[in-house]
């Protein structure tokens, strides 16, 4: 087997990782890459590899950072299947369309404001290529084994990341090769544990929190003295949230929040369509969460869901405390942009932050201290309260990934760290090489390895 390493590499975005066997080209993810221009660039650059030569694509989960170039490789000729779990088909069939319709929006608002560098500017893809991308979707179970040809089979493994997200196994030829996708915490509030696993005979293993501990606070406590603290100045608390994980962990929170009297009865919004249709795959996938049935509704009701435009509109003027949960969450895109414009320059208001934010983000820029940040070509003032909550991630930080790593029988002959910041990445390197002595690299970009 070879693997070649077209994305996920000095940064946690454009996962895609090329194998090559049995005379067969696997894509595994097919993400998008966000943040710095220089990495957005990317995705309007060719595919290292002919959309038309690869036999088939799967897919870890469905974040748009591991999914979301699918509807473009297709439109560029890609025609074979996508493999991947049932819940991960179900959350792509909202986060796909709603991807290219945001990117359509975009280009759309740049045109109709002239702020853009391109004439015209075009989104990446839209809506109506998202939409054409889901008939190529094949999903497969948990623990069973799928025939890819070419003595190629696939194996996925709950990875308890977000609903549907896996481990990818390939085995060809008596050998195995390990995709460890996001790798989810051992006792998340929402999602069950990852699947321990045993041996593999070469691991890809992710790395967003290798140079870092989760915070040891109580993260319930955390998010109501915030909430606390801006609704007694008046002010609103504007949550960038991916709309799949991380909005219904806020949801529920707030909902045993308020069933204490831990925080006054604010109004709540969800101002994310598709957080709304991601909340209710919930009940649909509760063999992979701990919540029950009564807990599901629960977290559904906590909060009023903003549909229209409109209503979107008229939260930028409303008056009194109040909390907004809006995608994205590291504020590339979407809703929650226009809501920043419209509240980072007040005092009494508190800009949010629940889950990683790569470099180049606005979200990194506002919590590394910039006072302005550029939206649709304007610099708009921060003079909000910006604050973080670190350990509400869905990502398993060093010592939870090092804990994964130790139910291996023997070591893999080598693990690749991947899908991590340079420091990240190399922080976990060293940690797997002087803890557990095993052979690891950090692979770079469009770096291909023989697997022997």
């Amino acid at each position: 087997m070879d693997i070649s390493f077209l994305g996920a590499t000095g940064t946690v975005t454009g996962s895609k990782y090329l194998v090559s066997a049995g005379g067969r080209k696997i894509l595994v993810d097919c993400g998008l890459f966000q943040g710095y221009k220089q990495l957005r660039l990317r995705n309007r650059a060719p595919l290292p590899v002919n959309p038309r030569e690869i036999d088939a694509v799967i897919l870890t989960h469905a974040h748009l950072d591991h999914s979301g170039y699918l509807p473009l490789l297709i439109r560029n000729g890609y025609a074979g299947k996508v493999y991947c779990t049932q819940a991960t088909r179900d959350l792509c069939a909202i986060l796909l369309p709603d991807s290219g319709h945001l990117q359509e929006e975009e280009a759309e608002y740049a045109n109709r404001h002239k702020f853009s560098k391109h004439a015209p500017a075009l989104p990446l893809y839209t809506r109506e290529d998202a939409e054409h991308s889901l008939s190529l979707f094949a999903p497969v179970d948990f623990a069973r084994d799928t025939d890819l040809g070419g003595g190629l089979a696939l194996h996925l493994l709950p990875a308890g990341h977000i609903l549907g997200s896996s481990f990818v196994r390939l085995r060809h030829a008596g050998q195995t090769l390990l995709f460890t996708g996001d790798l989810g915490r051992p006792n998340d509030l929402i999602m069950v544990a990852p699947t321990v696993v045993s041996r593999a005979d070469y691991l890809v293993v992710e790395s967003t929190y290798g140079d870092r501990r989760h915070d040891s606070a109580d993260p319930q406590q955390r998010l109501a003295e915030i909430i606390n603290r801006t609704a007694k100045r008046g002010g609103a608390v504007i949550v960038p949230a991916f709309a799949v994980g991380r909005a219904q962990t806020l949801m529920y929170l707030i909902h045993l929040l308020k069933e204490s009297n831990a925080i006054p009865d604010i109004p709540v919004f969800l101002n994310s369509p598709m957080a709304v249709d991601a909340t209710r795959l919930y009940h649909n996938h509760r063999g992979e969460h701990r919540l029950t049935p009564e807990q599901c509704d629960a977290m559904c009701a906590a909060a009023k869901v903003v549909n229209s435009v409109e209503e979107s509109k008229a939260l930028n003027t409303r008056q009194g405390p109040m909390i907004v949960i809006s995608a994205s969450g590291m504020a590339t895109g979407g809703r929650v942009v226009h809501h920043l414009k419209a509240f980072a320059p007040e005092a009494r208001n508190t800009i949010l932050f629940v889950g990683f934010q790569a470099g180049g983000s606005r979200g990194a820029a506002m919590l590394n201290g910039a006072d302005s940040i550029k939206i649709h070509g304007e610099y708009v003032p921060v003079r909000a309260e910006v604050a973080s909550i670190d350990n509400f991630s869905a990502h398993a930080d060093y010592a939870e990934i090092l804990g994964w790593l130790k139910h291996f029988e023997s070591p893999p002959r080598q693990t690749f760290v991947t899908h991590g910041e340079p420091k990240a990445a190399d922080a976990l390197r060293h940690r797997i090489e002087e803890s557990l002595g095993w052979r690891t690299a950090v692979p770079d970009y469009l770096e291909t390895v023989r697997l022997e």
